[in-house]
C-alpha cells in the first residue's frame, strides 16, 4: 500500500488508496499518506483541509513557493501564447532567458542550452565534456546524486546500484569531504580534506586508462545529507582537475537561484567551473534545466557535431517561467533574504541541538540546511528509525519534512524552505521539530 492508514473510513478516500495501490509503480520510498489537493505559498493543503508547513520547497525547487501569484500570471500568459516547438525553432522567451542566466554568471560562461531536469543537464553536460575532451572517465563523490538517466545514474553513488547491471565504463569515485564523519583525519581528529584529496585522485589516477573527460560535483552535496565541503576544497579540486584535462562541472540543482544565500554555492568559493548544471530551483518546481559553459568550449563542441536534440529542449513556456523567476528573485532580494532566513534557520537548528542530544550536527549555508539525528553522540552511530519516527510525528503536527532515505542516512534531514517565507513560518517549523524530537527521542 503506498500507504494511507487502513482505518480510513471516508468512501472517497479509501477509493483513492486503492486506487493508488492497484495503479501506481512505486518508484522509490514510500508515498507521504496525505491526498494533497493544493498548495499556496510554504503550505499544502489536504483534502481533509489541513495545512501542512512545506520545509522541502516541493522536491526541493519551489524557492518561490507555491503558486507564486508572478509564476501563475506567466503560466496563464505563456500557455496561451506560445507553449511548444518543433525543437529547431526558437522564441524570445529562450533567448532572453539564455542571456539573463549569462547576465547572473561570471565570465566567461555565456553559453545555454536549456532543458527539462537535472538528470537531463547532467547527461548533456558529461556528454559535452566526453566530446570536448576526448575522454570518457567520470569522477565523482561517493555520496553523490545526480539523477537517474544513464550517465547521471553512473556518477551517482548515494542510491542502491545494485541489480541493474553494469553502468557506462570509466566512472570513479572519490571520497566525501564530511567533516561531521571523517575518513581520513588529522592529529586533532579534524577530516584531513587535503590528504583526502590527494589520496581519492592517487586511486583515480591508478585506475584511468588516460581517458579523464569531467569531476561531477555539488558544492553541497543534498542527498548525502547536506554535506559542506570544507572552504577551499573546491579551488583545491578544481586544481587536480585541470592539472589533468578535466572538466570541472558543477551540479547547482538545488543550490543555484539564491537557495544557499549567494546567486551561486560556487561564489563562496571563488571558483568557476567549466561548465555548470542548473534545474530544480531554476524553475521554481517546473520542469526547466540549463547547461551554462564558455564560447570557447561550446565552439570545440559544436566543432566536433555535439548533440543532445530532444523533445523539449528549449521550450518556450518554461523558459518564460525561468525568466519570472530571475525577476522576482532579483526584485524582491530573495538572494539576500534567503541567507537572512537561513542564518535564522540555522541558529533555530543549533538551539534543538544544544537541548537534544540525538542532534549529532548541524550544516549547511542559506535555506539549505541539514541535521543529523544519531543514536550517540559519542560514536556518531545512525539514527534511522529515529529519523523516520521524527518525520512521522512532523507531519502530523503539521510540518512536512525530508529524511534521507538510504540506510545509514535515514537520520539525516534536508530542510529547504522557500525563499519567500516568512520568519514567523521558519520560527514555526523549528517549533514543530522541537516537538517532534522531544516527543520521540527517548
Amino acid at each position: 500500500m503506498p500507504t494511507r492508514d487502513s482505518r480510513v473510513t471516508d468512501p472517497q478516500t479509501a477509493a483513492f488508496w486503492r486506487d493508488a495501490d492497484r495503479h501506481l509503480l512505486r518508484y522509490g520510498g514510500t508515498f507521504t499518506p496525505e491526498i494533497v489537493e493544493r498548495a499556496e505559498g510554504s503550505w499544502v493543503v489536504t483534502a481533509e483541509g489541513r495545512r501542512i508547513l512545506d520545509f522541502t520547497s516541493g522536491q526541493m525547487s519551489a524557492v518561490l513557493g507555491h503558486s507564486h501569484p508572478d509564476v501563475v500570471a506567466t503560466v496563464r500568459r505563456q500557455v496561451g501564447e506560445l507553449d511548444h516547438l518543433f525543437s529547431g525553432m526558437l522564441s524570445r522567451p529562450v533567448v532572453d532567458l539564455a542571456r539573463r542566466i549569462a547576465q547572473t554568471l561570471p565570465d566567461p560562461l555565456e553559453k545555454v542550452l536549456l532543458l527539462t531536469t537535472g538528470a537531463e543537464s547532467n547527461e548533456a553536460a558529461l556528454r559535452l565534456a566526453k566530446l570536448v575532451t576526448g575522454g570518457h572517465e567520470v569522477v565523482s563523490f561517493s555520496a553523490s546524486w545526480h539523477g537517474m538517466t544513464q550517465g547521471a545514474a553512473a556518477a551517482t553513488y548515494s542510491s542502491r546500484r545494485t541489480g541493474y547491471g553494469p553502468v557506462a565504463p570509466g566512472n570513479l569515485v572519490i571520497p566525501t569531504p564530511n567533516r561531521y564523519r571523517p575518513d581520513v583525519v588529522d592529529a586533532d581528529g579534524e577530516l584531513d580534506w587535503r590528504r583526502q584529496l590527494d589520496l581519492g585522485f592517487a586511486l583515480v589516477d591508478a585506475q584511468s586508462t588516460g581517458a579523464l573527460a569531467a569531476c561531477l560535483v555539488e558544492p553541497v552535496l543534498s542527498s548525502a545529507g547536506v554535506v559542506v565541503p570544507p572552504p577551499g576544497y573546491l579551488r583545491a579540486l578544481a586544481d587536480r582537475c585541470h592539472e589533468r584535462g578535466m572538466l570541472l562541472i558543477l551540479d547547482e540543482a538545488q543550490t543555484g537561484v539564491g537557495r544557499t544565500g549567494l546567486m551561486y554555492a560556487f561564489e563562496r568559493e571563488g571558483v568557476v567551473p567549466d561548465v555548470l548544471t542548473l534545474s530544480k530551483t531554476l524553475g521554481a518546481g517546473l520542469p526547466l534545466a540549463a547547461v551554462v559553459t564558455s564560447a570557447q568550449l561550446e565552439a570545440r563542441a559544436h566543432e566536433r557535431g555535439f548533440l543532445f536534440y530532444t523533445t523539449h529542449v528549449s521550450d518556450p513556456l518554461v523558459a518564460a517561467v525561468g525568466l519570472t523567476v530571475l525577476d522576482v528573485v532579483e526584485r524582491d532580494g530573495l538572494v539576500e533574504r534567503s541567507a537572512v532566513l537561513g542564518a535564522r534557520l540555522h541558529a533555530g537548528l543549533r538551539d534543538l541541538q544544544t537541548r537534544h542530544p540525538a542532534v549529532g550536527d548541524v550544516r549547511g549555508h542559506g535555506l539549505l540546511q541539514g541535521l543529523e539525528l544519531v543514536a550517540d553522540p559519542v560514536t556518531k552511530e545512525p539514527a534511522d528509525a529515529l529519523g523516520a519516527a521524527v518525520t512521522r510525528r512532523c507531519l502530523e503536527l503539521g510540518l512536512h519534512m525530508n529524511v534521507v532515505q538510504m540506510p545509514g542516512w535515514g537520520g539525516t534531514f534536508r530542510i529547504a524552505p522557500p525563499m519567500t517565507a516568512t520568519e514567523e513560518e521558519i520560527d514555526l517549523g523549528v517549533e514543530i521539530l522541537d516537538q517532534a524530537l522531544a516527543e520521540t527521542a527517548v
